[in-house]
């Protein structure tokens, strides 16, 4: 490849205002904190963090994944799906064409559903879990706005959440897999149907599959949270690692994906 994937030089995140420290709730006090380490480990991780004030309340206005599939120069930006994505949408599309030089392209078919937690991006190629948030059409703009990656659709069991909550890139050409039903099952699918091979790390907790791989170092959740597969991280992973604790936002999201867009400036 002539260019280095999962290298990048910029994370969009939501930006919190101090007026939304609310001292009454304990898990609101909890996941600030921890989105505030979630923030000083990409800055220690050379990636500059551009904040976006989007205007609504904590922790709602953090989760940025849905709304950008972002690779290679290229941002695809899905249709909003309700008025907050939308006012998402707009401020990310502004930062990612103005600043960061990013091309748009914005999925115009009406039927076409996709949200970001959806697409796997292996650094060789597209997987789109069909589900009920994201579908064919959805997979079809990402195949068009991406056409030298191959593109795969891969189905979802009904009641299933994200494919991204079961299946992360964790290395190059590694992927970190949970052991449960419904991600083996994904994985069995992604293996049938791939157009390269990869190396798969399985983790006890299924909440530990959700990982970042960010400039040669692979980022999950703290051993207090996912002491099984901490373990299994600590035995298979020979490159750096850093692990953080995400339990409040982990309730509400994806993991760890789910509060940055990452997008690399050429």
């Amino acid at each position: 490849m002539d260019f280095k994937m999962h290298e990048y030089t910029h994370a969009l995140v939501g930006k919190v205002t101090p007026a939304l420290r609310l001292t009454d709730r304990a898990d609101l006090n909890d996941a600030r904190r921890q989105y505030d380490c979630y923030l000083r480990l990409l800055k220690e991780l050379n990636v500059e963090v551009l904040e976006l004030d989007i205007g609504s309340s904590f922790p709602d206005n953090i989760f940025l994944e849905d709304v950008a599939i972002v690779c290679h120069g290229i941002a695809l930006l899905p249709r909003a799906s309700s008025t907050a994505d939308g006012i998402k949408i707009k401020a990310v599309k502004e930062i990612l064409s103005k600043d960061l030089g990013q091309t748009i392209i914005e999925v115009n078919d009406p039927d076409a559903k996709l949200v970001g937690s959806d697409v796997l991006f292996t650094g060789r190629e597209f997987f789109v879990g069909i589900c009920e948030t994201s579908n064919e059409a959805g997979a079809s703009a990402v195949a068009e706005a991406f056409p030298e990656f191959p593109c795969t659709p891969i189905k979802i069991s009904k009641g299933a959440h994200h494919l991204k909550k079961y299946i992360t890139v964790a290395g190059p050409d590694i992927l970190c897999v949970g052991a449960g039903k419904e991600a083996k099952e994904i994985l069995k699918r992604m293996e049938r149907e791939a157009t390269f091979s990869y190396q798969t790390l399985t983790v006890p907790e299924d909440d530990a599959a959700n990982c970042l791989y960010v400039n040669g170092t692979l980022i999950h959740r703290a051993i207090e949270e996912i002491p099984d597969s901490f373990k299994v991280f600590c035995e298979k992973i020979d490159f750096a690692r850093r692990s953080i604790c995400f339990s409040e936002l982990a309730k509400i999201s994806t993991g760890l994906s789910s509060c940055c867009l990452l997008v690399r400036k050429s």
